[in-house]
This record gives structure tokens, C-alpha cells and sequence, in this order.
């Protein structure tokens, strides 16, 4: 179905880590093992970067918002997603206290403009030496729209359609200046070559921007183009433009099906099938056996007010209003949404095949948002990984822990040794850059736009 990835070394998993404040439960900022003011905490931030540096994890990844994601007040007062740092600026902070790990941050091509985005991520690359990843994402929340003057989100296929114009855009303005053009030469008073810059001069349905970006071309080229849509038009977008997509998958039959998928529309677009890894978000409770895993998450579950799973709950399903249902009987139909198309049928198909009540849904979403959870010891962990990755199911994994910094550090200390005794994860970071981690190929300069001047 797909062409087999060429190889030179033995494939080995790619792993990020799903940095969220307090962790990924979302009631865990209470537990004992949390640091309840980590959202704002930039020791704390930089304690996690440097013991995944430690790990030899491939990259940091950091979801973001423009706006408060809730308004279910009662609710959310209970939790402490609201406090996020803006992501460049932290990874930024976090690219002087690290120096192999990648740097990955979301940034939204529905509320931003194009060179805006080029020059924030341009810059981290260069701050970091080669480190920097961009997540792309349409937005989901809409939320967003009243902080930037509308009164009503973007239509999904509209905002599909506006980020595959804003990616090449950011991508022309990234190419502005070749490799080389910067001479710096002080004898001849030649600051940088103007036969090697380009000036872009786009204009399309969505934008008009001339360029040149105002720096030099990022170290990897392009920071590397991460994407998290599991829609047909996320997927289709993917094949096109991404190199790693974060994505959701219950079952390892469900990982399978997407990966399949995503390589042959890889292949159907003319790239290599290994161009784009793919990486499944997986939330781990890790205990050195089953029963302390175990006791971990009863213990978290404990802390879940019934109001919060709930109001996550109604916020995962486009906020369909579940105060009508019993919360202990079936789940109802769920009408379509124009928002978070992908993450509602996992959790929709999660709730039939378990045959699960509302609540026990919610208590369930609360832990993982429709993600992959395993509870269970470390040998468990890695065998579940190691299944999902040698089936085929995915590249690696988006690592999603309950809590920071405990539940990482669990982590750390028990699955990651695992998974290197098997051979299945680096030991030591080969390369510098985070396309050099990935195995992905830094792109060549496209000629774009009309030059500044003549070449002699």
C-alpha cells in the first residue's frame, strides 16, 4: 500500500513530549506529584526540558491557544489550563538551558499572518541552532474568534484552504536569502549579497505579501512543519505540507488504518513514504508494576470533580449540552461539528465499542482527551509501544504523562531505559538539528518571487 521506507540503520522510534503545564490529567495539577503553579513556572519548564534532553527525547512540544479554551466558569475555575505561556517566547527561554532537543510550538494559521509566523520561528531556529518545529494548526477553538474582531469561526473547509496558502507563504518568506548571502565582508563594505535574495511578491486568495522576510534563512532551511489534523482535509493537507503529525488513535487497529493512510496519500503526492513520521499521543501511568500503576491513577481519578469531566467533555464534542442526559446512561447521538472533526469520532466510537455512560466517558477524557492511555509497569509500557511501532501503527510517540514532573520522571527512569535495552530508542543524539533527530532532509532554497538584483 505504501512504499517501505528506506533504511541504512536499524528504525528506531522518535518520541516528543506533549509538554503541558501541571501534566495531561486534567485534575492533576492537585496531586501530590504535580507542581500546581508550573503554567508559569519557567524553572519548572526548565527542569522538564533538560531531564527529556537527558532521555534523548527527539523534541518539546507545546499546545497553544489565544484564548481561554472554556467558559464554563464553574468548571474551569477547577483546572489550571487557563495560565499558558506564549510558546515561542518559552521555547525561546528553554533554547538557552538545552542544546540538542527540539523546540515545537503550535502556531495557528487561522488567527496569525504568514510573516509574523516566518519571522517567530525563523528566529527560534536560529536561537537554537536548528531546533525549531512548527505546529500548524487551523484552530479548533472557537474561542479564538472574539479576541481577533469576528464574531464567528472560520468555516472548517475555509481555514484548510487559508493554511495550505499561509504554509507556502511562510515557507517563500523563510527562502527569502540563499544559504549564502550573507558575506559580512568589511573590506568591500559588503554586508550581504543582494543577487541572493528574493523578494516574494505573493498574492493569492488569502494574502498579499511582498517579503523579503527581515532575516536570514532559518539553520534547518524550514523549521520543520508539524500538523495535528485528523480530518480528511487535515489528512490531505499532511501529505501535501507536513513532515510529523501528532496524531489520535484508540486502538492499535485505528493507528494502523491512519498510518496506512497517511503513507499512501504520501506516495500518491509524489514523497517518499518516511517523508512525514507519525506520531500517535500516548499517555502513560507507569508504575514498577501493574498494582502501583494502578493505585496512581485511582488516586488521580479521585481528584476529578464531576463538574470538570463534563465540561471537558461537552468542550471535545463542539459543546453539545449533556445537562438533558443522564450522566450514568448511554452516550446520545452526537450531531456534527465543525470543530474538531477527528477528535470527536474517536471519542464518539470510543464510547460505543466500550459501551460506556457519560460519565465513565468523561472520566476517561479527563485522563487522555481521546488519546492512547496504558496503565501498567514499565515492561508493559514499552511492550505496548513496541507493538504499536513494529505493527506499523506508528513512528514513534507524542508522550502525554499524567503529572510533572512525577509522572515524567517515572517515565524516564523506568520506560525510556527499557526501550533502549531493546534496541528500539537512541541511547545518544547522532545529530544537532531536530530534522537530523527526525531523519528528515533539510529543503533546498525554491526560487520564489523575482531577485533584488541581477546575478553578475
Amino acid at each position: 500500500m505504501f512504499a517501505t521506507p528506506r533504511q541504512t540503520t536499524p528504525r528506531q522510534m522518535r518520541l516528543g513530549l506533549f509538554l503541558l503545564s501541571t501534566g495531561h490529567h486534567i485534575a492533576g495539577w492537585r496531586h501530590p506529584g504535580a507542581q500546581a503553579d508550573a503554567p508559569v513556572n519557567i524553572r519548572h519548564y526548565a527542569e522538564m526540558a533538560r531531564l527529556a534532553e537527558a532521555a534523548r527525547f527527539d523534541m518539546l512540544f507545546l499546545a497553544d491557544n489565544n484564548c481561554v479554551t472554556q467558559t464554563d466558569w464553574p468548571a474551569v475555575r477547577r483546572t489550571s489550563r487557563t495560565n499558558i505561556f506564549e510558546p515561542i517566547a518559552l521555547l525561546s527561554a528553554l533554547a538557552m538551558v538545552t542544546e540538542r532537543i527540539g523546540l515545537v510550538a503550535t502556531g495557528s494559521t487561522t488567527y496569525a499572518e504568514p510573516y509574523h509566523t516566518a519571522r517567530g520561528f525563523g528566529t527560534l531556529d536560529h536561537l537554537s541552532g536548528g531546533r525549531a518545529g512548527w505546529n500548524i494548526v487551523t484552530t479548533s477553538n472557537a474561542n479564538e474568534a472574539w479576541n481577533f474582531g469576528r464574531e464567528s469561526h472560520l468555516a472548517h473547509a475555509d481555514r484548510y484552504r487559508r493554511a495550505a496558502e499561509f504554509i507556502e507563504v511562510t515557507k517563500g518568506l523563510w527562502d527569502s536569502f540563499a544559504d549564502d548571502a550573507f558575506e559580512r565582508d568589511a573590506e568591500s563594505g559588503i554586508y550581504f549579497d543582494a543577487a541572493k535574495l528574493d523578494v516574494l511578491n505573493h498574492r493569492g486568495e488569502e494574502f498579499a505579501v511582498r517579503g523579503p522576510l527581515n532575516l536570514a534563512r532559518p539553520p534547518q532551511g524550514h523549521p520543520v512543519l508539524v500538523q495535528a489534523g485528523g480530518s480528511e482535509a487535515g489528512r490531505d493537507l499532511a501529505a501535501r505540507l507536513a513532515e510529523v503529525i501528532f496524531s489520535v488513535s484508540q486502538t492499535l487497529p485505528e493507528a494502523q488504518a491512519f498510518y496506512a493512510d497517511i503513507k499512501a496519500r504520501l506516495t500518491a503526492a509524489g514523497r517518499d513514504a518516511d517523508a512525514v513520521k507519525v506520531l500517535p499521543g500516548f499517555f502513560p501511568v507507569v508504575g514498577r508494576t501493574r498494582a502501583e500503576a494502578e493505585d496512581q491513577m485511582a488516586e488521580l481519578q479521585k481528584l476529578l470533580h464531576p463538574d470538570v469531566g463534563l465540561s471537558l467533555l461537552s468542550f471535545l464534542t463542539g459543546g453539545f449540552d449533556f445537562s438533558k442526559f443522564d450522566v450514568d446512561g448511554p452516550l446520545p447521538e452526537l450531531p456534527d461539528t465543525d470543530v474538531g472533526k477527528a477528535r470527536l469520532k474517536v471519542i464518539a466510537d470510543l464510547a460505543r465499542r466500550e459501551n460506556l455512560t457519560i460519565r465513565q466517558l468523561y472520566e476517561r477524557i479527563a485522563v487522555s482527551r481521546g488519546h492512547h492511555m496504558i496503565v501498567g509497569s514499565h515492561t508493559e509500557v514499552a511492550d505496548r509501544m513496541q507493538e504499536w511501532f513494529e505493527g506499523r501503527g506508528a513512528d514513534g510517540f507524542n508522550v502525554m504523562p499524567p503529572t510533572f514532573p512525577a509522572g515524567f520522571r517515572a517515565f524516564t527512569d523506568l520506560v525510556v531505559p527499557e526501550l533502549q535495552r531493546r534496541g528500539l530508542f537512541r541511547t545518544e543524539y547522532s545529530g544537532a538539528t531536530l530534522r537530523e533527530h527526525l531523519g528528515l532532509a533539510r529543503p533546498e532554497r525554491a526560487s520564489r518571487g523575482t531577485p533584488a538584483l541581477p546575478s553578475n
